[in-house]
């Protein structure tokens, strides 16, 4: 599932990941894209369990893979 978070302004981006994680099931990969790096969401996805991984795309936004 791909999530595209650009043109949001904070916490949408946050509050629609959040949402999306509900419905992800065991061994599926949730990708967002952002504007800006998520700071506080890394600290919410290592409370509920996922792991991330962040790669800075070619045009400044943020490209995230969440899974368990």
């Amino acid at each position: 599932m791909i999530l595209d978070n650009r043109g949001l302004e904070p916490p949408q981006p946050m509050i629609r990941t959040l949402a999306a994680l509900e419905n992800l099931k065991e061994g599926e990969v949730l990708t967002i894209i952002n504007d800006r790096r998520p700071m506080f969401l890394y600290e919410q996805l290592e409370e509920l369990g996922y792991q991330q991984r962040t790669e800075q795309q070619e045009d400044g936004s943020f490209k995230i893979e969440i899974f368990r």
